[in-house]
C-alpha cells in the first residue's frame, strides 16, 4: 500500500500536466466554451472564442507594434526574451468567479515596448489583437503603462503553453482575466479605446477586480 501511495504521489505532476494538456486541446477545438466548465487541479478554466487556434513557436511567432507610433516594429520570440523581464505574483481572477491564488507571470513590461515605439501625442489607447483571428482587447494608454501590465512569456515559472495563450499573451494583473488576451500578435496604439471581444458582448471596458462587472471580489492588486 505504501508503494502504491508513493507511486501515486510521484505520478501526480505528470497526471496533472496530462489533464491540463487534454483540457487545453479540447477547449482549443470547442467554440461553445463548454469545456471551460470542466474542473482541473490547476484551478484554471480553458476558454477560446475561436473554433481553432494555430500553434506558434520560436520560429514563426511575431508580435507587431504599430498604429500611432513613430517607430513601428516587429518582435520575434527571441527578441522579446532578450529584453528586460519583470516577474509578478498575483491572484488570477476570472469574472465568472474562479480564482487561482499567487500565480507568477513573467515577461516584458508593455510600457517598454510602447516607449521603444515612440507613442505620438494623439495616442490615447492601445488595442490588442490575437493570432486566433477573433479575440481583441483594449486599454487606455495610462492603464497600458502600468508596471503590472506585461507581455507575458512565462506563467507558473515555465514558458507559456499554447493552452495558456503562448508563446506570448497580455497580462493585466489588476483586472479580470478576460483583459489578459491570449495568443497575442498585435499591439496598436489608437486615438481612443475600442471595446474588445467581451466588451462588445456586455462586459465592462474597465475591468478592475472588485470594482466592475457588478462583482465584489477582493482586488488582485
Amino acid at each position: 500500500m505504501l508503494g502504491v501511495g508513493a507511486a501515486t504521489v510521484a505520478a501526480a505532476p505528470q497526471l496533472q500536466r496530462g489533464l491540463e494538456a487534454f483540457l487545453g486541446s479540447a477547449a482549443d477545438k470547442d467554440p461553445t466554451g463548454l469545456t471551460g466548465l470542466l474542473p482541473n487541479g490547476g484551478g484554471f478554466r480553458y476558454y477560446s472564442v475561436a473554433s481553432s487556434v494555430p500553434h506558434r513557436n520560436a520560429t514563426d511567432y511575431r508580435l507587431t507594434v504599430d498604429g500611432l507610433v513613430d517607430r513601428p516594429g516587429t518582435y520575434t520570440l527571441a527578441a522579446l526574451r532578450a529584453l528586460p523581464q519583470t516577474r509578478i505574483v498575483r491572484d488570477v481572477q476570472c469574472v465568472t468567479g474562479w480564482r487561482v491564488p499567487d500565480t507568477p507571470f513573467e515577461g516584458v513590461p508593455l510600457s517598454l515596448l510602447l516607449d521603444a515605439a515612440g507613442v505620438r501625442p494623439e495616442g490615447r489607447a492601445v488595442r490588442f489583437t490575437c493570432f486566433d483571428g477573433t479575440y481583441s482587447e483594449s486599454l487606455t494608454l495610462r492603464q497600458a503603462r502600468r508596471d503590472d501590465v506585461l507581455v507575458a512569456l512565462r506563467m507558473q515559472d515555465k514558458p507559456l503553453s499554447h493552452a495558456h495563450g503562448g508563446p506570448a499573451r497580455l497580462y493585466v494583473a489588476p483586472m479580470y482575466f478576460y483583459k489578459s488576451a491570449k495568443w497575442l500578435s498585435g499591439i496598436t496604439v489608437t486615438s481612443r479605446v475600442r471595446p474588445g471581444y467581451w466588451e462588445e458582448r456586455g462586459y465592462d471596458v474597465d475591468a478592475w477586480v472588485g470594482r466592475s462587472n457588478g462583482r465584489s471580489d477582493t482586488p488582485t492588486g
